[in-house]
């Protein structure tokens, strides 16, 4: 994964009215947050010392018929790359899965290649951040992805995926959530961010692009 210093104050100031935004949406306690809308919720990047690590991506998906979209860069690495969609969240404490219902549309023929490992399968994973993450080794589980059976492999069509919490999700580095329950626990109780990633089993969020047009919708994303 990325690493580097935490998100830049101006940056978490500007988030501010849509964690606002998230935040009302959730006032009922555990009830299902669908957040497939807006587009302005979801956040491409991620962002490290101002920097978008999704290379020639927006920083919002646009606002689609079905849902927020956005087109996959490509047809080469040096086109670009998307890494994290993600949306402010309150704790994820109490919740009991994540869910993702997305639609890739792309042309017969095109392939989908993780940027660090152009080798490997390119997978999408689900994904949440403890608050106060700064993108370092010396915070190894402060950012949790879906466990490793549970990636998706990125094809045209549409797709859900559904992971419990109590599934045994994998940190940035060491062990995974059942090896490690107090550091799951904590992340779960100070959660700021929650989404989806893409890249490989080599690197979970380090990039996808495709060598044909293509694009991706998300058409539902609850917590439950």
């Amino acid at each position: 994964m990325v690493s580097g210093a935490p998100f830049p104050a101006l940056h978490e100031k500007a988030m501010k009215p849509i964690a606002s935004a998230v935040g009302a949406l959730l006032a009922a306690g555990t009830a299902a947050l669908v957040a497939a809308q807006p587009a302005s919720l979801w956040e491409i990047g991620p962002i490290i010392r101002g920097k978008n690590y999704s290379p020639n991506m927006p920083l919002r998906p646009e606002q689609g018929r079905d849902g927020p979209s956005f087109a996959i860069p490509g047809p080469t690495a040096a086109d670009g790359s998307v890494h994290y969609l993600t949306i402010p969240t309150r704790p994820l404490e109490g919740a009991r899965r994540i869910t993702l219902r997305y639609r890739i549309d792309a042309a017969p023929g095109t392939r989908f290649v993780p940027q660090e490992s152009p080798q490997l399968p390119a997978t999408l994973s689900l994904y949440f951040q403890r608050a106060g993450d700064g993108w370092t080794v010396r915070q190894p589980d402060w950012r949790w992805y879906a466990p490793t059976a549970r990636t998706m492999p990125l094809a045209p069509g549409t797709h859900t995926v559904r992971i419990g919490l109590d599934e045994d999700w994998v940190a940035m580095t060491g062990p995974g959530a059942h090896a490690n329950p107090d550091g799951f626990r904590a992340a779960l109780a100070e959660t700021a961010r929650v989404g989806f990633v893409f890249g490989s089993e080599g690197g979970r969020g380090h990039g996808v692009f495709a060598t044909a047009p293509a694009r991706f919708t998300i058409l539902d994303f609850r917590i439950e």
